[in-house]
């Protein structure tokens, strides 16, 4: 931003930035996109809620997996949530679908026969990883990974990535430090 003070031209630091549809703050945390998404998709859930009156578990996940999800998990591998309060989105259906209530997360899901949005971030983060491996991508798997080719062990291949050691909890919890 542009601020003009007294005739001199001033720049202001920006402490967030939306780029792509994504949140990032200067500290790189993605706590304000967390906030985001889970706003979008508890809109939609609300929708959902006001204007479905048979709220049969079928139609209620199809209604869920199209509308709601895309909001959650959008570009989810750019801004990876790794704090417990960001990864608890509002992602709520027990109280629309009939004998939700009262039932635990790890149960509804079961029921409903769902992952946990950190069970389908780290599988997303595996197959990206593996097409960059494969060469199915366009990015180099030597420009992000280091691979140990020491071949020792009894599962000796040539794609046995060392992690790399860092500070940081923006470049610790990224997905090509996690793996």
């Amino acid at each position: 931003m542009l601020r003009v003070l007294h005739g001199r031209k001033k720049l202001e630091e920006e402490t967030l930035e939306k780029d792509l549809g994504v949140w990032i703050s200067a500290d790189m945390k993605c706590s304000q996109q967390c906030r985001y998404a889970a706003t979008k998709a508890n809109k939609v859930l609300g929708m959902i809620k006001r204007t479905i009156t048979y709220k049969h578990l079928k139609i209620m996940l199809n209604l869920y997996k199209t509308l709601v999800r895309p909001h959650v998990e959008y570009c989810v591998s750019a801004w990876s949530p790794y704090y417990k309060k960001d990864k608890e989105f509002n992602e709520d259906l027990r109280k629309m679908i009939k004998g939700m209530k009262g039932k635990s997360y790890e149960e509804r899901l079961q029921r409903m026969n769902l992952w946990s949005l950190e069970e389908r971030i780290n599988r997303q983060d595996l197959i990206e990883a593996f097409k960059i491996c494969k060469g199915l991508s366009k990015i180099r798997s030597e420009d992000l990974f280091q691979f140990d080719n020491r071949g020792k062990g009894t599962r000796n291949h040539s794609f046995k990535l060392i992690k790399v050691r860092c500070t940081r909890d923006s470049r610790k919890h990224f997905f090509l430090i996690e793996l």
